[in-house]
This record gives C-alpha cells, sequence and structure tokens, in this order.
C-alpha cells in the first residue's frame, strides 16, 4: 500500500459517480485500502464534485487522485475531469467506464491528460483498482505536494492595495502565501473563490474564505485577531501599539491594572518596521522590529493586557472621573486614565507623481515585504535617520544598489555613528548629499526617478523601480484638538512644558501641578515619539511607557 507522507492535512481521494450504488462501492473500497492516509470524498455529479473541488482549493488542500465515471447526466465524466484540471493540474486522474464506453476512454487520454481508465465492475479491488491507485498516488507523491495552510493573498504585482494587505499581515506577525493573479496558481485561485482578477487584492483565509478586496477591520477579524474589547470599563487604555504604547501594556497589566491597549494597524509602530535595531538595551548582536515587537506583544498578553487592533481612535473626552474614547465606528470606551502613545507618521512627499505610485514602487517606510523583490535592482532611499540607515544597510543584502538621498550635507546631523560606520563599509550603499528628489514617473509601476543637486541646481534622471521615503515625522494627533495642549507641531505637551511662567494649564482643574507626562487633562498621559521634545529612540519610548505607568498609579492613588 502506498503511504502519504505525515501531514496535518490528509490528500484527497475524490470519487465522482452519479449512480449512488456505484458511487457507495467506490467510496467504500478506497476508504478500506486508503482511509488511513488519505481522505475520501465523493460527489454524484460533475457541478457537486467541481464545488468540492473549490472548497478544497481554497482551504489549500491537496488533491492526489479524482475517479470519475464517464456517462453522468448534464456533464460527463471527460467534461468534468477537464474542468477539474484547472483547479487542480498534479492530481492523478482515473475514468470509470464500461466496456462499451473504451473508445471514448482512450480518446480521453489525450483531451484531459487521463492517466488511467478502469472497466466496471472492477472486483475484486485487490486485483483491479488497488494497484491502479497505488501505482498513481506512487507518481503523484514523488513530487512536492505539501498543503498550502497559510493565508493566501492573491492580486496584482504592482497593486498599492495588494501590498498594503500583505504588509498588515506581515507586521502582525501573520504568515501567508502570495500569488501573482496573472501567474498559474493564482489564477486557479481565483476560479475556486468564483471571482476574478478586476476584484483583487483576495483574501483566502485557513479555513477556506474568500474575502474580496476586504479592509483592515475585515482581514483582522477572518485571521484571528482581537478587533473588540472585552470589557467596557478599564483602568487604563494605551492608544497606540509602538514601543511606548507596548511598554505601558507591559507594566500596566503587570502590576495589576485592568489594561487594554488600541492599535490601529499593527503593534511595532515605525520601530516595529525596523530591519535591525542595534542599539536597544540587551540585545548586543541586534534584534528587527518585528522580533522586539511580538515579543512586547506576548509579554503584555501574558501579563493580562487586551490588545485589540484596526480600531481607529478619533476622540476623547471627559466624563467625571471618566476618560472616553471614541472610535471611528461610533464605538466608545471608558477607563480612569489613558496614555497617549500614537507615535508619529512620516510626512507625505510632495514630489510629482509620489502619491500616483505609493505601493506601486514607492513605500512609506520600509516595506519589508518588498525586499526580496529588489533582489539585483537599484534601490533610492529618501531620510537621513536612523530608520533610514536601517532600511539601507538591510535592502544592500538584496539589492544591487542602495543611494541614500539627503537635504543634508552628511548623515552626521540625524543619524546614530554605529549605523554611519555600517554604511561606510557596505560597498553598494552610497550617500548622496545636498540632493532631494522631485519627481517620479512609470508606467504600471515605478520607472525613474528625478533627482536635484541643491548645491548646484542641476538635475539628473536615474531608472529605479524602488523608491523607500523616510521623510521626518508628524504626530497623529488632530484627534486631541481642543481637548488636550500641543505645540505647534502637533506634538502632545506634558508635565513642566504646560507650565508657563509657572502657572498652571488652562483648564486645569486639580490643586496640584501636572505629573511629568501628565497632559492638561487630569487622568491623561503621553509618551514616545508623539511627546513633544522626546528623544525618538526604542528605549526612550519604552522608558516614558512604564514611567507613565508609574504616573497613572500615583494619579489613581489621588483621586
Amino acid at each position: 500500500m502506498t503511504s502519504a507522507a505525515p501531514a496535518s492535512i490528509k490528500p484527497v481521494i475524490l470519487s465522482v459517480d452519479d449512480d449512488p450504488g456505484v458511487s457507495r462501492a467506490v467510496v467504500r473500497d478506497l476508504r478500506r485500502r486508503f482511509g488511513g492516509e488519505y481522505r475520501i470524498v465523493r460527489a454524484e455529479s460533475g457541478d457537486q464534485a467541481l464545488e468540492v473541488l473549490r472548497d478544497i482549493k481554497l482551504r489549500g488542500q491537496p488533491v492526489a487522485v479524482i475517479v470519475a465515471d464517464y456517462r453522468m447526466p448534464g456533464m460527463d465524466g471527460i467534461e468534468f475531469l477537464e474542468q477539474a484540471m484547472d483547479l487542480h493540474p498534479f492530481a492523478r486522474r482515473v475514468l470509470l467506464t464500461a466496456y462499451a464506453d473504451t473508445n471514448a476512454a482512450i480518446d480521453a487520454i489525450n483531451v484531459v491528460d487521463l492517466d488511467h481508465y478502469l472497466l466496471k465492475p472492477w472486483d475484486p479491488p485487490e486485483e483491479k483498482l488497488y494497484p491502479v491507485i497505488d501505482d498513481l498516488l506512487a507518481a503523484w507523491l514523488s513530487a512536492d505536494h505539501r498543503p498550502v495552510t497559510e493565508t493566501k493573498i492573491v492580486g496584482h504585482r504592482w497593486s498599492a492595495r495588494s501590498s498594503q494587505v500583505r504588509e498588515f499581515l506581515a507586521r502582525n506577525q501573520l504568515p501567508y502565501r502570495w500569488y501573482v493573479s496573472d501567474e498559474a496558481e493564482g489564477a486557479r485561485l481565483l476560479e475556486a473563490a468564483g471571482t476574478n482578477a478586476d476584484h483583487c487584492p483576495v483574501v483566502i483565509t485557513t479555513e477556506g474564505q474568500a474575502l474580496i478586496q476586504p479592509t483592515d477591520a475585515e482581514l483582522a477579524a477572518h485571521v484571528g485577531l482581537n478587533t473588540t474589547p472585552a470589557q467596557d470599563f478599564y483602568d487604563l487604555i494605551v492608544i497606540g501599539g509602538g514601543p511606548a504604547g507596548l511598554g505601558a501594556a507591559v507594566y500596566g497589566a503587570s502590576e495589576g491594572l485592568r489594561t487594554v491597549l488600541v492599535e490601529r494597524t499593527a503593534t511595532g509602530g515605525q520601530a516595529g518596521q525596523s530591519s535591525r535595531i542595534e542599539n536597544y538595551l540587551g540585545f548586543p548582536d541586534g534584534v528587527s522590529g518585528s522580533q522586539l515587537a511580538d515579543r512586547a506583544r506576548r509579554q503584555a498578553t501574558k501579563f493580562g493586557a487586551e490588545l485589540i487592533t484596526t480600531r481607529d481612535v478619533i476622540g476623547l473626552e471627559v466624563n467625571g472621573s471618566a476618560r472616553t474614547v471614541r472610535f471611528a465606528d461610533g464605538d466608545t470606551l471608558d477607563a480612569h486614565t489613558v496614555i497617549v502613545a500614537t507615535g508619529v507618521m512620516y510626512r507625505q512627499h510632495s514630489a510629482p507623481g509620489i502619491d500616483e505610485f505609493t505601493g506601486r514602487g514607492v513605500f512609506y517606510g520600509s516595506a519589508m515585504t518588498e525586499a526580496p523583490r529588489c533582489a539585483n535592482e537599484d534601490v533610492y532611499i529618501v531620510g537621513g535617520a536612523n530608520s533610514a540607515g536601517q532600511a539601507a544597510v538591510y535592502l544592500s543584502r538584496h539589492a544591487r544598489s542602495v543611494t541614500i538621498v539627503v537635504r543634508a550635507p552628511s548623515l552626521q546631523q540625524s543619524m546614530s555613528h554605529y549605523l554611519i560606520q555600517q554604511i561606510a563599509e557596505i560597498p553598494n550603499i552610497r550617500v548622496r548629499a545636498c540632493s532631494e528628489v522631485i519627481g517620479v514617473e512609470g508606467g504600471d509601476h515605478l520607472d525613474r526617478i528625478t533627482l536635484r543637486d541643491n548645491a548646484s541646481g542641476s538635475t539628473d534622471s536615474v531608472d529605479a523601480s524602488w523608491l523607500f521615503l523616510f521623510i521626518g515625522a508628524a504626530p497623529n494627533t488632530d484627534w486631541l484638538d481642543g481637548v488636550v495642549q500641543r505645540d505647534e507641531r502637533g506634538f502632545v505637551l506634558a508635565g513642566p512644558d504646560l507650565m508657563l511662567d509657572g502657572a498652571k494649564p488652562r483648564g486645569w482643574s486639580l490643586d496640584r501641578p501636572p505629573h511629568h507626562l501628565e497632559t492638561s487633562v487630569p487622568g491623561v498621559f503621553v509618551a514616545g515619539d508623539v511627546h513633544a521634545e522626546s528623544a525618538k529612540r526604542v528605549a526612550s519610548a519604552v522608558g516614558e511607557g512604564a514611567m507613565a505607568v508609574m504616573l497613572v498609579h500615583r494619579y489613581l492613588a489621588r483621586s
């Protein structure tokens, strides 16, 4: 007996026959011999069998053998096998025929690449059925047909939304398999999902459900991310899942506070997109941003913090002793205290064409899912901070060349010394100082970048399909307008920065002055990059998250 390779999912042997008696007999004999290693499935019509095959395709399960009766009403066995080939081209195909249909079976060898035909009746199966199936399974097993159990994404090669979906799953530490819509397997998955390339991206969950052009919230709900708080009231709501927010969630939950962290996209923030952080305490060999975020996330949940994703916070209110957070979908959540740790966003580049090609060769941040596609190509990076340097080092492993474009005369003003030294020692990285991108162009994707030398005023155009932008930080704080005090750039003021000439901030109702990280609203604290004049480093963000929790305890003790 041929044995399938060990796997958590059994390969399928499908029997299709419109005669219930024959169908039951085929399945009985197949199960007796192969049921321990294979999943035996039966259908009573070609249409029904195609539905079964589509469902199996979406679930990522392999089909080893298809046994179909020739004479079936509506769709005969040859017509069925021809369509089945489009879904599962590697399955071995067997046609059941009567003696009178032998010629049709022989013709089918050329039409559907038939592997074998069996004359009915096949009794005894030990002589006429099992040896045939054994040989077909042995041939099938000689190739690699391991099941694809991950989430599957089918999309266009140069699609902004397809790139965003891949980045969303990657940043949330969810494994997936990527298929291009105009390649064979991608087309088969789209057919199984009952759609076409015009409706990409299509996400197929591990349960086999097809999501057509899903939003982040729909994705989160179907891939196992938590999107709904378990309670209506907490001791602490942390808004933002970067290093500061994760630090606050870890310390808040570990010290007994009922803590919930709300994140709009994925935990880790901008640091979570860093390929390698080498100056963070305790990691002498460095750690990737995604690894650090994953460890912090698991640490927070270990202590009992709730993490909810794809919830966009749009407002903050004071309702007596409660602090109320409002979501974009109209829901609200209350707590005694709030820590604002929303971090910063990359500023939008104003050069002509940038918006048009975002996601199609132009990316804000590192977009690590795109790195393998940069192999042996020329990559341009705009920005002089650590995040740009880390991306340059990482991308240099794949790309033919990496060019860092900065307006400043050098990297000295904005990048850590250790990174500057690393970059200087990598031969395929060069720094183009006193320069900026003033335009991009292309067809389906980015093809060319126009650069200006600000020292000489000259411009030149270079061929490039990849442009990564790291152009400074803008705080995500518009939703706090009129609630807490911010500086002229939108960063949140706290503690001593609120005490102009020793006076308490406007509307401050308590006898004491604000705590060090407390905003102009009592019980609302700030931590990390969104805090005015913060250090913009991972370690300081984590430290502020921990310190904010200490001040939350102090606030609660006096309330």
